[in-house]
């Protein structure tokens, strides 16, 4: 919708106006003045007055009615036949064609049109409107008034936070002024998404960081034993059996580190980029739990698999899915003691509020990453154990990188660090949330919640509803909390 002429316009329309009044009141006056005297001269003198103020009333009411560049901006802009519209719709960059316009002597920067990309990225709900409320950012606004007013282009770095954070480079460019009619100016604001481009810089150095820093230990460690072995416990064959040992348990950590922390890199790489494949839940956590059942029953652990009859389908990468329930189950694994028992539980059919819900009464919970869509249908993976539990403290730092809960041990094999890093990343990716529950000795409960695929109303022969977790019941012990229902 075109804006009013400005007020400029206005008041030489209004003056011309005024002025061709003036002129006919007059003219009024002096015919009635005259009439008596010389009719014929007063009736030329009224005609002569009356012609003027004709022309100066047709002069006001042209001012008035002319178009200013901005309204012409508009109008174009607002033709379904403009040549640009189409143009502009499917360019997949975000654009915005901005303005300074003038009202009452108040200069207001507004954006005269929006492409599809742009409405998606700034969440606009008109194709026109004041530019501050499309753009926040003093940054941005900083570029868009360097082009307005200095003429001259301009780049900005805009971040958009949230759990998918992303980064864009916002360009700032003068365009032509439509006429010369009014003191409008014009503006492009051109979005380009450089997230993934930054995400390689910072996956590339946070990888050497965290390999270099992490590396250094077994590397010392293997590097002093080859020292001894070559030293002297060369002759002492106890000695270096001993070494030996414990060399091939170093390098198998470095193996595990590496391949750990190339996985988190390619996680994080695509992070961004929500995966569209349609993935079976229960089957990837059925995979895991065999997997995992002959070590469990090496260290006298029962896994208790509790799976819906029906597929539970999510929108997702297997192979990450697959992930997430091997590193949830495997970390359950390793801080559970003989006899006691580890549960998977895989539910669908619930909200975000219903799948993040509480499942051990009295125990401390902290969300680790909640996702960015409350509303929808989501599907949840749980894992419990009956552990040593988690300190409260430790609760919000368990998905950093290399972070360890102190005074705990995990068993024979111990694990590098980056398990949950990995398994928040992959939830992230997902669109998911994930929890935390625990109790100093009585386990913890990890929960991480995907989007599920809505198939519409039920078929015939199908359910109504899609499985579902119950809500636990204070009454009830924390693993009994934990069953389908």
């Amino acid at each position: 919708m075109a804006e009013p002429p400005s007020s400029s316009s206005r008041r030489q329309g209004a003056l011309w106006l005024i002025v061709a009044a003036g002129v006919a009141i007059l003219a009024a006056a002096f015919a009635l003045a005259k009439a008596a005297e010389s009719a014929p001269t007063a009736a030329a003198v009224t005609a002569a007055c009356l012609g003027l103020a004709l022309v100066f009333a047709l002069t006001g009411a042209r001012r008035l009615s002319t178009p200013t560049a901005f309204e012409r901006a508009a109008m174009e802009s607002a033709r379904p036949e403009a040549p640009y519209a189409e143009a502009m719709e499917a360019i997949p960059d975000p654009v915005l064609v901005i303005t300074a316009a003038e009202r009452d002597d108040v200069t207001s920067r507004r954006y005269l049109s929006a492409n599809l990309a742009a409405r998606r990225l700034l969440r606009l709900e008109r194709n026109e409107g004041l530019l501050v409320s499309a753009v926040r950012d003093p940054e941005v606004l900083d570029a868009a008034d360097a082009a307005l007013f200095d003429g001259r282009p301009a780049e900005r770095i805009y971040t958009i936070a949230g759990a998918q954070e992303r980064t864009l480079k916002v360009l700032a460019r003068p365009a032509p002024r439509l006429g010369t009619a009014g003191t409008e100016r014009l503006a492009i604001l051109v979005f380009r998404d450089e997230t993934e481009l930054r995400q390689v810089e910072r996956t590339r150095a946070d990888f050497l960081a965290n390999a270099s820093h992490e590396l250094r230990t077994p590397l010392a460690s293997l590097s002093g034993f080859i020292e001894t072995l070559r030293g002297h416990a060369k002759e002492d064959p106890g000695a270096r059996d001993r070494f030996l040992g414990i060399m091939q348990v170093q390098a198998e950590r470095m193996n595990r580190l590496i391949d750990d922390l190339m996985s988190l890199s390619r996680i994080e790489l695509n992070e961004y980029a929500y995966p569209v494949d349609i993935v079976d839940l229960k089957a990837c956590a059925m995979e895991v739990a065999e997997a995992l059942s002959p070590l469990a029953r090496e260290r006298g652990v029962r896994l208790e698999p509790q799976f819906p009859e029906e597929p539970v389908l999510v929108y997702g990468d297997r192979d990450q899915i697959v992930q997430v329930t091997q590193n949830l189950a495997d970390n359950a694994l390793k801080y559970s003691s003989e006899g006691q028992v580890i549960r998977i539980v895989i539910g669908g059919g619930l909200g975000a509020e219903a799948a993040a819900a509480g499942r051990r009464p009295g125990a401390a919970r902290f969300a680790l990453l909640s996702p960015d869509e409350p509303s929808g249908l989501y599907a949840a993976i749980h894992v419990a154990d009956q552990g040593p539990g988690i300190a409260r403290g430790h609760l919000s730092r368990l998905t950093e990188r290399f972070y360890r809960v102190e005074g705990q041990k995990a068993g024979p094999r111990a694990g590098t660090g980056l398990g949950l890093a990995i398994v928040k990343h992959i939830a992230n990716r997902h669109r998911g949330g994930m929890v935390v529950e625990s109790e100093l000795g009585h386990g913890a409960t990890f929960t991480v919640y995907v989007p599920q695929v809505s198939l519409g109303p039920p078929g015939p022969g199908q359910p109504a509803t899609s499985p579902s977790i119950t809500t636990p019941n204070p009454s009830q012990s924390p693993d009994e909390a934990i069953k389908l229902s």
